[in-house]
């Protein structure tokens, strides 16, 4: 079966090949080439090091197998949230599930970096997260912070109707992260200084 694209973003290319998942870091050509390698080679196994430590706390793809630029994936066929959360009768629930699962990654110093339901699957009554490719390692406040800002956000520009009671049903689930009440309590800022600069 021939590749078949399915996203393309600034760093890397998504491909559908047979009943897998294949993510490649293409090479770019305004980059000196030595540099280039150079990044590709570390963001990928920067990636496969973050999904590998991930499958150990929440439902996110396999990797079935990986070389320096690409990794091939399981493909998760249930309902991609970005297109089918609004319709979803236990769309509450599902957000609650999301909360929790967003709070067991930081518990562990994981922050996805892309929290946007374009990347979250609900599949057989789970929630998988998906393209870890943004994501890095901290136990940072403001990072963990930055994280949910960046879902609140996602949640109003896809999902506007429902977007405050998702988001509610999220921090209902998301209240098992260890240092909650920091967290919110940065998030405040975090919202108060998007705010600010928007006046501006």
């Amino acid at each position: 079966m021939v590749s078949k694209l399915i996203a393309q973003g600034a760093e890397a290319s998504v491909y559908q090949k047979n009943v897998n998942i294949v993510k490649q870091r293409l090479a770019k050509s305004y980059r000196f080439p030595v540099l280039d390698i150079r990044l590709r080679r570390t963001r990928t196994k920067k990636e496969i090091k973050l999904l590998q430590k991930t499958q150990k706390i929440i439902n996110v793809p396999n990797i079935l197998e990986s070389s320096d630029f690409s990794i091939i994936l399981e493909q998760i066929k249930g309902k991609k949230l970005a297109s089918e959360f609004d319709k979803l009768k236990n769309k509450n629930e599902i957000a609650e599930k999301i909360g929790e699962a967003v709070a067991k990654l930081h518990n562990a110093g994981i922050i996805h970096g892309d929290l946007t339901t374009s990347n979250m699957i609900w599949c057989d009554n789970k929630l998988y997260l998906i393209d870890f490719g943004l994501g890095f390692e901290s136990d940072n406040i403001e990072d963990k912070a930055v994280d949910i800002h960046v879902f609140r956000e996602a949640l109003t520009a896809r999902h506007n109707k429902h977007s405050e009671a998702l988001f509610q049903s999220f921090i209902k689930g998301y209240k098992i992260a260890k240092d909650y009440t920091l967290i919110l309590g940065r998030l405040e800022t975090v919202e108060k200084r998007g705010r600010y600069k928007q006046a501006y």
